[in-house]
């Protein structure tokens, strides 16, 4: 048995959240001696507080706690939840990292002045007809990675086996948004998939005789920059930006090591 202090040093518990606890009843010493006040706890009572941590890094208030310890929640249980929690966290991570490394893309174009970097080339390319395998979601531009673990998480070993290339998403704008775009995020399909389960949808991208398209690495301060030179290039060469037409980002893992891709924008167009 130990005395709260020294059990308030073992599971690095203030006193005073100690004690709150055991005025609430959430968690109550194993012994309290009459004559001193002074509470005992038992090492077993170390396992029942990491319970209790451990539903609070999930969310859940004292009083929720409080049922849910009642209730003896099975660790299956447990794990789903902390998997739930786990995908939550990382969206968020991936959307704040997201927001950084715009500010630095757009503090980068500040600096610049928009000028053209060396080694950044727009050329026009066809595309043929493609068949895309999709899913159709809104949301902003930080969102397309957690899109894609969702994604991903659907695909079975047979549609695997037919995805050819990178990740593809399509943009088109929502009427009355300020920063939401309805998105297209998927593969190209090697061969035509018949009845794709759901969320996905297939249809085939029409065949694009004239692409502008330029490419770049992830990590180069570039993205947005990109579409700045791509409007200028496709303005100064008289070219005019295809109505109805999706334009596509693709999106190429370097490697598993990485945390970095390479980048394809490409635009539809047709001369004025």
């Amino acid at each position: 048995m130990f005395k709260i202090s020294a059990f308030s040093r073992l599971s690095k518990v203030s006193l005073k959240t100690l004690r709150y606890y055991d005025q609430i009843g959430i968690l109550k010493p194993r012994k309290v001696d009459h004559n001193t006040g002074y509470r005992y706890y038992a090492a077993d009572q170390l396992l029942e507080l990491n319970r209790i941590l451990m539903f609070k890094e999930l969310g859940f208030t004292l009083p929720q706690i409080t049922q849910l310890l009642q209730e003896d929640i099975t660790l299956e249980n447990i794990q789903g939840m902390f998997k739930l929690k786990r995908s939550e966290i990382q969206q968020i991570m991936d959307t704040e990292r997201a927001k950084l490394v715009r500010i630095e893309e757009r503090m980068h174009l500040i600096e610049t002045e928009g000028q053209f970097e060396t080694g950044q080339e727009i050329r026009i390319k066809a595309e043929a007809a493609q068949s895309f395998l999709f899913q159709k979601a809104i949301g902003r531009e930080d969102d397309i990675p957690a899109l894609f673990r969702q994604l991903d998480r659907f695909l079975t070993t047979e549609i695997r086996q037919l995805i050819q290339g990178p990740q593809v998403v399509l943009w088109k704008d929502i009427e009355g948004k300020e920063d939401e775009f309805e998105f297209e995020v998927g593969y190209f399909l090697t061969s035509e998939l018949q009845s794709p389960p759901e969320p996905f949808q297939v249809r085939t991208l029409p065949a694009e005789p004239m692409m502008a398209a330029m490419a770049f690495h992830s990590s180069s301060k570039f993205d947005v920059a990109a579409c700045v030179h791509l409007a200028k290039w496709i303005e100064s060469n008289n070219y005019q930006i295809k109505e109805n037409e999706l334009g596509r980002e693709l999106y190429l893992p370097l490697s598993p090591e990485q945390d970095a891709q390479f980048i394809e924008i490409q635009i539809p167009i047709q001369t004025k």
